[in-house]
């Protein structure tokens, strides 16, 4: 009988001092390619951009000595791939809903959109439309820690962490000591077949 053997643990691509020193490279990013930073605002797609969204704001502070407003988005009804309203059951985990913080006007505002891997583009365009749904600001931006490829849509972040060229079966795992006690980003392998 064959049975999934698991692949490796995963190999480490960042660990925590390269994820630190990413960070810090995007947050100079964010200050050179924004002249009026005053009109920038944060907001993290639930659940690990929420935390680089973090960082990313102390970092910038500490460099240009302006808090940017920092917001958090839950797009899970914008998704494609959530059933809501189709009566029947889903074929995959639904996600958890979170709440979405927005303490400011979007109006006149850059608004960079955080997140922690970007691959399809799909979580990105359900980002779009959450965001879009409480104003409409002046710019959107992207950053994203690790862009793995295999888009599926038009999305291009504006500012990336690290690319990772990646199979389609390999899985990027962001971990982060906010949520998962560890900073990290692992390359995880596909499940084998095998005797």
């Amino acid at each position: 009988m064959n049975q999934p053997i698991a692949a490796p643990a995963g190999r480490v691509l960042l660990d925590a001092d390269a994820m630190a020193r990413t960070l810090s490279r995007i947050a100079h990013e964010v200050i050179e390619r924004n002249e009026d930073l005053e009109s920038v605002a944060l907001v993290g797609i639930h659940t690990r951009g929420v935390p680089i969204a973090q960082r990313l704001r102390r970092a910038i502070e500490e460099r240009a000595g302006i808090e940017l407003p920092l917001g958090q988005l839950d797009i899970t009804f914008y998704r494609d791939d959530v059933l809501v309203r189709s009566g029947r059951a889903p074929r995959r985990s639904q996600p958890i809903v979170r709440d979405t913080k927005l303490d400011f006007d979007l109006e006149g505002r850059t608004v960079i959109l955080v997140d922690d891997v970007l691959y399809t583009g799909r979580t990105i365009r359900a980002a779009i439309d959450a965001l879009f749904e409480y104003g409409r600001p002046e710019r959107v931006q992207l950053a994203v820690l690790a862009d793995r490829g295999h888009r599926e849509l038009p999305i291009r972040p504006d500012y990336v962490g690290k690319n990772l060229p990646t199979a389609r079966e390999e899985r990027v795992q962001v971990q982060l000591v906010e949520i998962d006690e560890i900073d990290q980003v692992v390359l995880l392998g596909r499940v084998e077949e095998g005797a």
